[in-house]
């Protein structure tokens, strides 16, 4: 990103998180603008996974064009294979996003790859052929190791100061205490670890900042050790798994506060604050209870917390437990923060809640695409008068929907949710059998109400997995070429 911090937001505090100016460079000056002049999505990036599948290939990123009056509109169109197999390429983020629209001198042109079990980092150029990305870089798990000690990348997100962050979830040994996040210069060299020396908290997983309230709070999955081997219960009463928020101070990196979410907050993993810079508040969802936890900022400065939705568990049969939870893996903001959208991988239903009020969101919207509870399969839930009972989930362009809903992205003009439906390879193989890993993913499109609030499941959008050339695939995070709600900054 920007080479330099412009000396009046060096001045307005904003070290690392500044860069904004008169000039244009990457993304849009507010989120509002955005969501207003953003042009229609036209194509995604998305990452697929071989690891775990039995598919001896490397993982690969594809390219799905999703303009509707494109010849090829829900199909993939570009596949461009990792250098190694084993990678598990999981998230991404871009070089340059919205934070860095004060710097003309700057492109949003490179992705970044991170792999999450063999420590290896993808740089990839999307700018010469968007259709067709090219890999420009490898950032090898050795050097990385080497110089910083860090491994199991996760969340990248781009600086203004021009460098990339990224968080790691353990050293290479999957040691939870060895985390912390790792810093690339703008060539994409390893450049040393962001956060002071003895500030990294036990466990890691995603992160966002807030610059004009000098503050980044990072969230805390488990142990690399415990979660690649398949999610164990016992692993969460040894310790093994987080329950914590950490709030650093930006950019400086010093660790100032632990906030321990307790029983109603384990698995705290996509963590997002409110688009609006100006706002000090934001949520994480916690997986495991289920729970949408709100943090703000309170009068004395210091951060607290708050349950703000809560997934009941189910009573069911023919599971594994007795009660089976929500398991909130994802959500977005919309760019106006007004809604947010949140999915219950294992219920297998996307919800759509208005946060007008960020203490009160009011459910708007509800729609199920998958989970272990559809009409047909093997699990039912029980209702309070002791009935067994299924959700009713459609058939898309005569798919059955497999799995359930894990990672979504929102259009920049909040119309449209895209939805994948895989976790972790080996999470989807433990909890929806050999069935996910033989059969593949697929994409689907949700159409938004933003008005009156509502969802429901575009008839015509199916992007199949399942019917790749390698073989099936599992897919995950998503990416538009422009930006979108969950990698742009604004400062």
């Amino acid at each position: 990103m920007a080479a330099a911090v412009p000396a009046a937001a060096k001045a307005n505090g904003a070290g690392a998180g500044a860069g904004c100016c008169a000039a244009k460079g990457p993304g849009y000056a507010t989120p509002r603008e955005a969501m207003e002049k953003g042009p229609r999505e036209g194509l995604l990036y998305v990452t697929c996974v071989y690891n775990g599948t039995g598919i001896d290939k490397p993982d690969y990123l594809a390219t799905v064009d999703v303009d509707p009056s494109s010849a090829t509109y829900s199909q993939v169109i570009h596949r461009l294979p990792a250098t190694h197999i084993g990678d598990e390429l999981h998230h991404s983020g871009w070089n340059a996003c919205s934070s860095c629209h004060g710097d003309p001198s700057t492109s949003r042109r490179f992705l970044i790859l991170p792999s999450l079990l063999s420590g290896r980092v993808y740089v990839v150029d999307t700018a010469k052929d968007p259709r067709a990305p090219a890999l420009h870089k490898v950032v090898q798990a050795e050097d990385i190791a080497e110089k910083t000690g860090l491994g199991f990348p996760h969340t990248s997100h781009c600086l203004a100061t021009g460098d990339i962050m990224i968080s790691c979830l353990g050293d290479k040994e999957g040691n939870a205490a060895g985390n912390g996040f790792l810093l690339l210069d703008s060539e994409f060299n390893v450049k040393g670890r962001w956060e002071k020396p003895g500030h990294s908290p036990l466990f890691g997983y995603d992160f966002w900042y807030q610059p004009r309230h000098k503050t980044m709070i990072s969230s805390s999955w488990g142990a690399p050790a415990a979660f690649r081997t398949g999610f164990d219960l016992q692993h969460v009463q040894d310790g093994l798994y987080g329950r914590h928020l950490h709030v650093y101070d930006w950019p400086g990196g010093e660790l100032k506060q632990t906030l321990d979410l307790g029983s109603t907050g384990l698995l705290p993993l996509e963590v997002r604050f409110l688009h609006d810079p100006s706002k000090d508040t934001g949520y994480v969802g916690c997986a495991l209870t289920s729970n949408m936890v709100r943090f703000f900022k309170t009068a004395d400065g210091s951060w607290s917390h708050e349950v703000a939705i809560s997934i009941e568990p189910l009573k069911v049969r023919n599971w594994m437990l007795p009660e089976m939870p929500g398991l909130i893996t994802d959500f977005v903001i919309s760019l106006d923060d007004r809604y947010l959208y949140l999915v219950n991988w294992l219920h297998g239903d996307i919800r759509q809640y208005n946060i007008e009020d960020p203490t009160k969101p009011v459910l708007a919207g509800q729609v199920f695409v998958g989970g272990l509870l559809q009409k047909g399969g093997d699990v039912v839930y029980v209702t309070d008068d002791d009935k067994e009972e299924q959700y009713a989930v459609p058939q898309v362009k005569g798919h059955r929907l497999r799995g359930g809903p894990q990672m979504i992205q929102l259009s920049l003009d909040g119309k449209r949710v895209y939805v994948t439906n895989s976790l972790f390879s080996r999470w989807d193989e433990q909890f929806y059998g050999p069935d996910l890993l033989k059969k593949g993913s697929h994409m689907l499109q949700i159409d938004v109400d933003t008005e009156k609030g509502g969802l429901s499941v575009n008839p015509d959008f199916f992007v199949d997995f399942g019917t790749e050339p390698e073989g099936p695939s599992l897919a995950h995070e998503m990416r538009y070429p422009g930006g979108d709600c969950t990698s742009d900054i604004w400062i």
